[in-house]
């Protein structure tokens, strides 16, 4: 098994190796890129538009969706995109412990979760939901990928790439945190090999806009899905973490973006105009920080956790200054509270008109 393992890791290496007179920063994004369009798959363009970035591989989690559609999801968009070339690997398929019967246990004594992702029954535009059939990839309206995922498990390939490239990779996290939590289990020096990890979650105060805004945007879907996983990620010793949560619900992929995206023709912006919907822009934003740290106007730091207990705040995230922070292992995270928006939705215009290749 370790040797089987060795030699993965070297097939990835080759995958994705990056030439010796180049000095790119270096990114692997882990989201459940549930397509067609979306934030999920948006996300990847200010990654595959910077020249000063090298995207080592998309690594793929259940969550909005099952993991095999929305690696063909992903894989397809980067067809569109010009950069079939990038590995995408596939990887959990189902939440460390959390199950179907648990989350239905736990509505009927707390209240309706608005959006289940995966477990979803109920459709939402440009999706059939399929609950009961995870390895199901449905008919794309773009046409099916022709490129296939790369080989090995995602948890194998974060390792992987951590090994070869120490303190220089951003782990960019924008589903549930499976894989990563994975990683960290298999191998304890994951976490502090990599560079930093930048994620899409830990919404705070989030109960009164469940009331007076929209209460599906408010429910921190990445931890409420696998909350187990994201207390395995927040307590892994990291050398720094950014949390973008809350803040990240003040955008909108309004229909006046979607009109100036669309003042440049490509294949990219007449794909992602035909998906567009006027949601919050949760993961292009989280990509956007990623990038470049500059957009952020307003931050404070804390211990962050979430909770496990199978009670009304599980999946909830928990922050304490260091004074009287619990000491379990729970992490500093600077937390994101607010980022220059028109700088934000002007990058994600650029990104989004960049030339295909």
């Amino acid at each position: 098994m370790i040797l089987a393992r060795k030699f993965l890791f070297a097939v990835i290496a080759l995958l994705s190796s990056v030439p010796a007179c180049a000095a790119p920063r270096l990114f692997i994004e882990d989201n459940d890129f549930l397509g067609p369009g979306g934030s999920n798959i948006q996300s990847v363009l200010p990654l595959i538009t910077d020249p000063g970035i090298r995207v080592l591989g998309f690594t793929v989690v259940t969550g909005d969706g099952w993991c095999d559609e929305e690696a063909a999801y992903l894989r397809r968009f980067l067809e569109i995109a010009g950069h079939a070339d990038i590995p995408v690997v596939k990887g959990a398929v189902f939440p460390l412990i959390n199950t179907p019967a648990r989350m239905y246990a736990w509505e009927a004594l707390y209240g309706t979760l608005p959006w289940k992702g995966a477990w979803n029954t109920n459709a939402k535009p440009d999706y059939v939901p399929h609950a009961d059939r995870p390895y199901l990839v449905p008919p794309f309206p773009a046409g099916p990928p022709r490129t296939k995922p790369a080989p090995g498990i995602a948890a194998d390939f974060l390792i992987a790439q951590v090994h070869l490239y120490p303190h220089q990779v951003t782990i960019l996290a924008a589903g549930p945190m499976t894989n990563l939590a994975l990683a960290i289990r298999l191998d304890p020096d994951f976490a502090s090999l990599a560079k930093e990890l930048v994620f899409m979650g830990g919404m705070l105060d989030n109960t009164v806009p469940q009331v007076t805004e929209n209460a599906n945007f408010y429910t921190d879907f990445n931890f409420v899905f696998d909350p187990e996983a994201a207390h395995i990620v927040l307590t892994a010793p990291w050398a720094k973490i950014t949390a973008l949560g809350s803040v990240t619900n003040r955008s909108r992929l309004s229909p006046d973006l979607v009109a100036r995206m669309l003042q440049v023709k490509t294949p990219v912006t007449t794909f992602l105009a035909g998906t567009a919907h006027p949601f919050p822009m949760w993961d292009e934003m989280a990509a956007a920080v990623a990038v470049d740290a500059t957009l952020i106007t307003q931050r404070i730091k804390a211990r962050m956790d979430v909770d496990t207990g199978f009670g009304m705040q599980y999946g909830q995230a928990r922050v304490w200054p260091a004074e009287t922070a619990p000491h379990q292992g729970e992490q500093l995270v600077t937390i994101v509270q607010a980022v220059d928006l028109p700088r934000f939705y002007d990058a994600f215009i650029r990104a989004a008109q960049a030339k295909v290749k």
